[in-house]
């Protein structure tokens, strides 16, 4: 007979099972009914968190900024960063918040607001160690625009340092 810790903790499992593995990003929630009108611009925005946060990961600047649309504004600890091409240096990586840091993953990207070159997506992303374990957890809010027909994120306001 299974005792009902196991069936709770066995349940868990399954569960977590289904979704993805620890560390690795949530795919892109389906467009609601809501927001159909805007799917292509939707898939289009999520494209974009994709591409940065492979970059992030990758450490890969270059990539990381095409990501984004300029200027990115970015609000985050008390403070209001506008952001232009070559803000971002290679020993970002190495101090702060991101001195143990070895990866990010997508935990939540929900759409709140869609239009025709505007995407809003409220988001919560984890920070972890090399080995798996958690740093922390932030939510966030993206800001996805579509400039001179290219999507970018161009603003983010987050609870991360």
């Amino acid at each position: 007979m299974v005792s009902r810790r196991n069936a709770i903790l066995g349940a868990g499992l399954l569960l977590g099972a289904a979704g993805p593995a620890l560390g690795q990003s949530v795919k892109a929630p389906p467009v609601t009914p809501r927001h159909a009108r805007f799917a292509a611009e939707i898939a289009a925005a999520q494209g974009r968190l994709d591409a940065f946060m492979v970059a992030f990961n990758a450490r890969d600047l270059t990539a990381y900024e095409a990501s984004f649309n300029f200027p990115h504004v970015r609000f985050a600890s008390s403070t209001v960063t506008i952001i232009n091409p070559g803000y971002h240096k290679p020993e970002m990586f190495e101090r702060g918040s991101l001195a143990d840091w070895h990866h990010s993953a997508w935990d939540r990207r929900d759409v709140i607001h869609a239009g025709a070159d505007k995407v809003h997506i409220d988001t919560r992303f984890t920070r972890y160690r090399q080995d798996g374990t958690v740093l922390a957890g932030f939510d966030s809010i993206y800001i996805v625009t579509r400039l001179d027909g290219r999507w970018g994120i161009q603003g983010r306001s987050s609870f991360a340092p």
